[in-house]
């Protein structure tokens, strides 16, 4: 048993940003990835059961894949935090289904001028969605841009992380920011603080992280949450297996030579003679 929560489990991703107790946590984090003139200083969380009222019969969705968090800072910024635990289709689709909820939500009765307070989306995915490898980048900033380049609105922001290109070991770590991306990734497998996190924001997080500090009840809720957390990562490995094999059964049948199809497709040559 590891002596941290792994934060990529729903449990884990509450207890460290989700609570009011640890909103300072969440708070330190956002503003790494926030503008100067969007710091915050103070945020609420939102109950996300109100925005079920903007689905067809008021029915809330299940997203088994992703877990959401919904804040707003003092002077109105609406901010969206997301855990997506594994790779989905229509992902940049989704991302936009979601970012429509607290635009709708400041919709006004009767007289409205349509003014928005800004919005971001901020994405920490366990998985890679940049297929071409020139392309690959741990944060993407998005925002909508006119076809020179220059900003046409700026008030719908998405900051998306992509955790896997994320490969800084501790003694190349730069900023704040890739402290808390590094304290991310590795936190299930530290068994004691490294001495670059001695720091009161990461020290806290590790009190909270760590298991010998949780209540029996707790304790049960995260091993529920930590094995729903496998089990989703093992439906998309299995269904990525299942359409790699696909196309090294279609090799086979146009008769590329084996050492190709190994190349390919990342089979071993037992794989695939089993095919």
């Amino acid at each position: 048993m590891s002596k941290y929560i792994n934060p990529y489990t729903d449990f884990g991703f509450k207890k460290l940003f989700g609570e009011d107790a640890n909103k300072d946590l969440l708070i330190d984090f956002l503003n790494q990835l926030l503008p100067q003139k969007h710091q915050i200083t103070n945020l609420n969380f939102r109950n996300v059961e109100s925005f079920a009222e903007l689905i067809h019969e008021r029915k809330a969705i299940f997203d088994w894949a992703a877990l959401r968090i919904h804040c707003q800072t003092q002077s109105g910024e609406k901010i969206i935090v997301e855990m997506q635990k594994a790779k989905v289709n229509f992902f940049k689709d989704r991302s936009l289904f979601y970012s429509t909820f607290p635009i709708r939500e400041q919709a006004k009765r009767g007289e409205w001028d349509f003014r928005l307070t800004p919005i971001y989306m901020i994405a920490i995915l366990d998985f890679q969605y940049d297929e071409q490898e020139e392309k690959q980048k741990f944060l993407r900033s998005v925002k909508l841009k006119d076809q020179d380049g220059d900003v046409f609105y700026d008030k719908l922001n998405f900051k998306f992380l992509q955790m896997p290109l994320f490969t800084k070991e501790e003694n190349e770590l730069e900023t704040h920011f890739d402290k808390w991306i590094y304290f991310l990734k590795k936190l299930e497998g530290f068994d004691e603080i490294p001495a670059i996190l001695k720091e009161p924001i990461f020290e806290k997080a590790f009190r909270i992280a760590e298991i010998a500090n949780m209540t029996a009840s707790q304790y049960a809720e995260y091993q529920e949450s930590l094995l729903t957390y496998i089990e989703v990562k093992e439906v998309v490995k299995t269904a990525e297996l299942d359409g790699v094999k696909k196309v090294a059964k279609k090799m086979l049948s146009m008769s590329f030579p084996l050492e190709q199809i190994i190349e390919a497709t990342g089979l071993s040559k037992e794989e695939i003679e089993e095919l």
